[in-house]
């Protein structure tokens, strides 16, 4: 069993904690969280989940104190996207002995983005000899692992196309509010201009899939457009990453995330001597295969030496069925 402090229990770290709840390796010891309506109140009945005769912890809104009293051997850690957001939480949780999974999606791939704070954090994981990985379903698996898994068959890897088209009308508001779906093309474009819009982390997966592939790229060039319908209307976005090296497009990734997509479905196309061509749909269902990722991480990283390592550090995650 392994000691489990959450971070965090917005609607990822809620799914979260009730995947982690019904594993029976992990004996979750608290929560962290802030908000009044969860603050202080017994985590299973936030969860909603069967506590089983387990002791029913409290939800902490102090860090420190919960890290203090739980004594977690890791925390899985859910609260923002962008990693200058929520460094002090996981150098906290680092000083305090925990090893970390997370959902940042900045975290999945930080050294080039990032490079001064991934040196930090690596220095304090490294220091408090414990292990830090950013993942998710994207980034983090289907856009980056599983490229780098698929591209094991190939001999002369010479570029790689990736898709991911997305329904969001089937998915949260909180969702739909981040790709544009309501709002005008000028309100898009004037919320991309902050830079704190859209999809967080498409190129993090390009630079892991180089990282994997052991490519360089010369540049990497990402753009964000709207989609609206026949009215105007806001229904979602386009976004877009490629990637070159040698003088060459060697990478080409597109996520679409609109309301009504057509046909949801994520492909991966791999030029290469044998060509691999991967298609699943609907599409990897994103909050549920990102919860399932973080808590099926536990024990990689946990065995793991120490420092801030991503995904193709560690072996191959996998779940834990039931025969």
């Amino acid at each position: 069993m392994t000691r489990t402090l959450l971070f965090g229990l917005g609607a990822i770290g809620i799914g979260i904690g009730q995947y982690a709840a019904k594993r029976g390796d992990v004996e979750l010891v608290g929560a962290v969280d802030s908000a009044p309506t969860v603050a202080g109140r017994p985590l299973y009945d936030v969860l909603e989940a069967d506590a089983a005769g387990r002791p029913n912890p409290k939800v902490y809104a102090d860090a420190g104190a919960a890290l203090a009293e739980t004594k977690p051997r890791v925390v899985l850690h859910a609260t923002g996207s962008y990693l200058p957001d929520v460094l002090p939480q996981l150098i906290e949780c680092a000083r305090a002995g925990a090893n970390v999974v997370s959902t940042c999606e900045e975290l999945s791939y930080p050294w080039l983005r990032h490079p001064e704070l991934a040196k930090q954090l690596d220095a304090e994981a490294k220091a408090n000899g414990v292990t830090i990985l950013g993942t998710g379903v994207n980034p983090g698996f289907v856009m980056d692992t599983l490229v780098v898994a698929l591209s094991a068959a190939c001999q002369d890897v010479r570029h790689v196309r990736l898709a991911r088209i997305v329904d969001v009308a089937k998915r949260r508001i909180q969702l739909q509010r981040k790709v544009g779906v309501g709002i005008t093309p000028d309100e898009f474009r004037a919320k991309v201009a902050t830079g704190r819009f859209g999809h967080v982390g498409l190129k993090e997966s390009c630079w892991l899939i180089a990282e994997g592939l052991g490519w360089r790229l010369d540049s990497l060039d990402e753009t964000i457009d709207p989609i609206a319908d026949a009215a105007g209307n806001g229904i979602g976005m386009r976004q877009t990453a490629t990637g070159r090296a040698g003088g060459r497009t060697v990478i080409e990734a597109l996520v679409q995330m609109s309301a009504g997509a057509d046909r949801p479905r994520d492909e991966i196309e791999i030029d290469a001597t044998p060509p691999v061509r991967a298609t699943i749909e609907p599409g990897v269902m994103g909050d549920t295969a990102t919860a399932a990722i973080i808590v099926n991480a536990i024990d990689r990283v946990v065995s793991h030496g120490p420092g801030l390592v991503t995904m193709l550090d560690l072996p191959p995650v996998a779940s834990r069925g039931i025969p």
